[in-house]
């Protein structure tokens, strides 16, 4: 079987903030599991080649300092995202998309003080990357999404089968 604990389990918890710092927030835990997008939504809304997202549940995401605002905005999807921003310098610090609802932030990894620590588990929607970006030989990495129960460790699986457990039906 193949060996899927992530490189990342260390060093928690860990800090981070928007661009002008008056947003501060920790993470309190490892993530779930760190996908880089590269679909063309996430190329548009982050003026970049990709998007790099740490999975984790909300409650594990401690609030230092500030307020971010929500910016609700639409999605591939057509079901919204919401954006969770710094009012005064506007960087994105997490967001919650429809789908996996509120209590699961997908945390902007540059946000983090120390954002090497939190290398991609997987590349998806590669078959839209840019064609100068080169993954890395041996990376995890499929043409769309993934399938969460063959990527995801053990660990995650069951925190998100806890998570899950909890939302109200």
């Amino acid at each position: 079987m193949e060996d899927r604990t992530m490189v990342h389990d260390r060093g928690f918890p860990a800090d981070g903030s928007c661009g002008c710092g008056d947003i501060r927030y920790r993470m309190t835990t490892p993530p779930l599991f760190v996908h880089c997008c590269h679909c063309r939504w996430c190329q548009r809304e982050t003026g970049a080649a990709f998007a790099l997202n740490a999975l984790i549940e909300a409650k594990r995401v401690v609030l230092l300092q500030g307020e971010p605002e929500l910016v609700v905005t639409p999605s591939n999807s057509g079901k919204g995202q919401k954006i969770w921003r710094c009012p005064r310098c506007r960087v994105a610090v997490w967001s919650n998309y429809a789908g996996a609802g509120d209590a699961l932030h997908f945390v902007r990894v540059g946000t983090l003080d120390d954002p090497d620590r939190l290398p991609p588990d997987i590349h998806i929607f590669t078959s839209s990357k840019q064609p100068w970006v080169v993954i890395p030989d041996g990376a995890r990495a499929v043409p769309e999404f993934y399938d969460i129960g063959r990527e995801w460790p053990p660990d995650s699986l069951e925190r998100r089968r806890i998570l899950r457990a909890a939302q109200p039906r």
